[in-house]
């Protein structure tokens, strides 16, 4: 027993002898880099092997991520292509103006908004009342009179705020109106509701009126209670009758008014002035020029 110990002895001696000495060749000489090839050609399975638990961790981390999550990021991205669309709303407004005016100073003269992002929950059942019903009310301080918004054009106004909500009038129900211009060449009108959802009638339009079928109808701002320069509707018919001192004009509204779920509430400057008398609680304070984009009151800077 002793003499077969003293022999594993010997042999581990010499293979570690044999093992530094393969080392110190190799590092000085280079010489067994075909050796070093070859085994990694038997290897190499043997490691993509031993990776693949720590390839199947990553991928689920990948791939499972939280509900509440993803849920998180879809309204944060909705909110932000709200926003964005509503400053390209005023772009267009803004260009012509100057085109018109041919003074780049007209472009400070665009009011700075704020707006607060809300959701549609409910509409009026009656199909003689175009109305709405957002998630907003008096704690975010909306307050009647207030122009609401969607992606693409004006919707309505707020016309009664409560705790927890507040309720819409759309610009298609038959007792609203709104001033408007053209956006080509600035001939004034007022844009009333149809009763229908996809129709606007402009009244008390001169028959000699400068205004042609896919003219921009935009808010003039005149009264205070809608701010300036967003889009209203495109002018669809125009029909003259020689005899009649008035023109018969329909438009379309810009904004989907039985589409959209996520509208903006916009605190422009003039029109929190207008309704001060009517609604005693603070306005909200005016940002630092940045975007908040949830729903909360996002602030925007004015535009170019």
């Amino acid at each position: 027993m002793f003499g077969q110990n003293t022999a594993n002895r010997y042999r581990l001696i010499l293979f570690t002898v044999i093992s530094f000495m393969l080392i110190f060749v190799d590092h000085r000489f280079n010489v067994l880099s075909p050796v070093r090839f070859t085994l990694t050609i038997f290897t190499s399975p043997i490691q993509y092997i031993a990776d693949i638990p720590a390839q199947l961790m990553t991928w689920s981390e990948a791939s499972v991520r939280n509900t509440g999550e993803l849920e998180a990021e879809n309204a944060s991205l909705q909110s932000e292509v709200l926003v964005l669309k509503r400053r390209v709303q005023k772009l267009a407004s803004t260009v012509a103006e100057n085109t018109r005016l041919k003074e780049l100073m007209n472009a400070t003269d665009v009011v700075d908004d704020q707006v607060l992002i809300a959701e549609i929950i409910g509409v009026d059942p009656d199909p003689y009342r175009h109305e709405a019903i957002v998630n907003k009310g008096k704690p975010e301080n909306v307050y009647v009179g207030q122009a609401v918004l969607d992606a693409e054009g004006l919707m309505g106004q707020i016309i009664e705020v409560g705790l927890f909500s507040s309720r819409v009038l759309l610009i298609s129900d038959i007792s609203h109106g709104i001033p408007v211009h053209v956006n080509r060449n600035g001939v004034r009108a007022i844009a009333v509701g149809s009763g229908t959802l996809d129709s606007l009638k402009l009244i008390h339009v001169p028959d000699t009126a400068d205004i042609v079928v896919g003219d921009l109808l935009v808010s003039s701002g005149l009264g205070g209670r809608f701010p300036k320069g967003y889009p209203v509707g495109v002018v669809t018919t125009v029909e003259h009758d020689p005899g009649q001192p008035f023109a018969v004009v329909n438009a379309k509204p810009m904004a989907n008014l039985d589409r959209s779920r996520y509208v903006l509430l916009v605190f422009s400057e003039e029109t929190r002035q207008l309704e001060g008398a009517m609604d005693t609680s603070p306005p909200p304070e005016a940002g630092d020029g940045k975007e908040t984009i949830d729903n909360t009151v996002a602030t925007e800077g004015a535009e170019p």
